[in-house]
């Protein structure tokens, strides 16, 4: 690990931005922000502790894997055990590669800003703006995913209760999704000042969870468990692909469940100490999942019925739900499902924050329709982005209705959220990668000699995983109700950006903004935004002129 130069300001200078601040962060971290362009407007609520809450609360580890039985399952106990586990690992790499650039660089629009930051100077507006549109929509992508698997687990506690004898319609499902989502902008709104702490509680409330099924299950299951050898050494193939390819598919589990690592990047202008509560937070997150989730898995596949197509065909519309119901009763599947949509239900909260705050410093930047209206802070709120919030929660409800066509359509909301976020978390690694060069200054987190490797390890993971998210889950040649939709989906979202930037918004989006006061721009700072084409927010630029000249005359203006 190396450390980081501090900023080039005096201690007058992080004085007067923390008074500047309002008492929202201490002087270090106001005065890294200001280094890379932005006023603190959040207050730095967050510990590092709470950091890491945040992301593992949102990954939600058994309420994830319970939701995603559908990917696993079909590969037997060894896409089940060993897919969690070498996905896993590789995932891990990719937190290694992110938490380097977040450590150096932490900034809520972190994704789009690195890729600015590091991308060539004909490509990096239009790579910017595509990250941004992608992270974005791949985070409401996740709030839908997982509200909508909370309202599959809430109505299999009432199938459960009747029996398996009443199955909820469509429409139901999407009532009960909206009501969740509903719930979710309230409790952002109004919890902000105590969010962090509850991530605390979220973290308890995920492992009280784990610790109950590990024990239930095998005791539950006491006289009929599965040997060593088939849950490590047996395969399966219940799809129409090789069994090999149904192997990789079962990784989709672990890439969806371990996904929102990069809610750390976008919680880092709310956390104290950020440029080591942002890499700690990634890894520590990632980390737990890998360990606790492979511990799950294995109790899964000791425990659960060996007719692994009966438990995917439950009555219960769960697999989770059958798995309990096997191993200790109706009563006790009542309890442990109940447990189990309730962490769920904390989950759709945590990343709603998450997605909120990607959504306000991509409106901060001017990219989102209707910036203006989204990027203001409501103070009385306690210095949050409450427009962004509702913004966040209209978005979901609407991409939500994708319940109301099939079943197969609203699996596409979970593989939006992997492709989308895939195409975020590679493209900054691969600019800093091939067009970074000497850019790259490390933060208190670096991984030295071995950051190139890995990054490229991670981009070819993350590409293979955009490949996979695409894939129909049964087996080529899908019908209408078995085709996954992900391809059309994200195909439109990355299209449709492109499109918007290429016809409008290349003659006016130009980067992350300067938001600083002009006052508070050292020659430092006016040096960087010669270098680096960045665009001083309510200054245009004039003329055809290039970015970079562009902003070389704003800068000798206010010189």
């Amino acid at each position: 690990m190396s450390e980081e130069a501090p900023p080039k300001f005096s201690s007058e200078r992080r004085a007067s931005l923390t008074a500047a601040a309002d008492g929202l962060a201490s002087e270090d971290d106001a005065a890294k922000l200001a280094s890379l362009g932005y006023k603190q407007e959040l207050r730095r609520n967050f510990t590092m502790i709470e950091v890491f809450g945040i992301a593992f609360s949102i990954m939600g580890l058994l309420p994830s894997i319970a939701s995603t039985l559908a990917y696993s399952l079909p590969a037997g106990p060894s896409g089940l055990v060993w897919g969690w586990f070498v996905a896993s690992g590789f995932i891990f790499i990719v937190g290694l590669a992110m938490a380097d650039m977040g450590s150096a660089m932490p900034t809520s629009g972190g994704l789009y800003y690195w890729t600015h930051y590091f991308g060539s100077p004909k490509t990096r507006n239009a790579l910017s703006f595509l990250v941004g549109y992608s992270n974005t929509l791949g985070l409401v992508g996740g709030l839908c995913s997982i509200d909508y698997g909370f309202a599959l687990m809430f109505l299999s506690v009432i199938v459960i209760a009747r029996d398996g004898e009443w199955k909820p319609s469509n429409g139901i499902v999407y009532v009960v999704f909206m009501c969740c989502v509903l719930a979710h902008g309230v409790l952002a709104s109004t919890l902000s000042k105590v969010m962090g702490k509850l991530q605390t509680v979220f973290v308890v409330a995920n492992f009280i969870l784990i610790a109950a099924t590990v024990i239930a299950l095998p005791i539950g299951r006491a006289s009929e468990r599965n040997d060593g050898k088939f849950i490590f050494a047996t395969t399966g193939n219940l799809t129409t692909w090789p069994t090999g390819w149904a192997w990789f598919l079962s990784w989709l589990s672990p890439i969806w469940t371990i996904g929102a690592f990069d809610s750390c990047v976008h919680m880092s202008e709310e956390a104290a100490n950020a440029t080591k509560a942002v890499p700690y937070g990634i890894l520590m997150s990632i980390g737990s999942c890998w360990l606790f989730g492979w511990i799950i898995v294995i109790v899964i596949a000791a425990c659960i019925n060996p007719d692994f197509e009966s438990v995917l065909g439950s009555d219960f519309g769960q697999p989770m739900a059958q798995i309990y119901y096997d191993a200790v009763g109706k009563k006790g599947a009542l309890a442990l499902m109940s447990l189990l949509f309730i962490v769920q239900f904390l989950m759709g909260l945590s990343i709603l924050v998450a997605a909120s705050r990607q959504s306000w410093a991509f409106s901060r930047d001017g990219a989102l329709p209707f910036s203006g209206f989204f990027r203001r802070i409501s103070v009385r709120m306690g210095y949050i982005p409450f427009r962004t919030v509702w913004g966040c929660v209209l978005l979901a409800l609407i991409l939500g209705l994708l319940c109301l066509i099939a079943p197969a359509a609203a699996a596409a909301l979970f593989s939006l959220a992997v492709a989308g976020n895939n195409v975020a978390w590679g493209v900054p690694i691969f600019c800093r990668l091939v067009w970074g060069g000497n850019k790259f200054k490390p933060g208190p987190f670096y991984t030295g000699a071995l950051s190139k490797p890995i990054g490229w390890v991670a981009i070819v993971f993350l590409v293979f995983g955009i490949v996979l998210s695409m894939m129909p889950v049964g087996g080529p040649n899908p019908t209408a109700e078995t085709m996954n939709y992900t391809v059309v989906i994200n195909c439109a979202v990355w299209g449709g950006s492109l499109l918007y930037y290429f016809v409008d918004a290349r003659k006016w989006f130009t980067g992350p903004k300067i938001t600083l006061s002009e006052e508070a721009l050292s020659e430092a700072q006016v040096e960087a935004i010669k270098e680096d084409g960045l665009d001083i927010e309510g200054v245009p630029a004039e003329g055809n002129k290039s970015d970079v000249e562009a902003v070389e005359l704003d800068a000798e203006k206010k010189v």
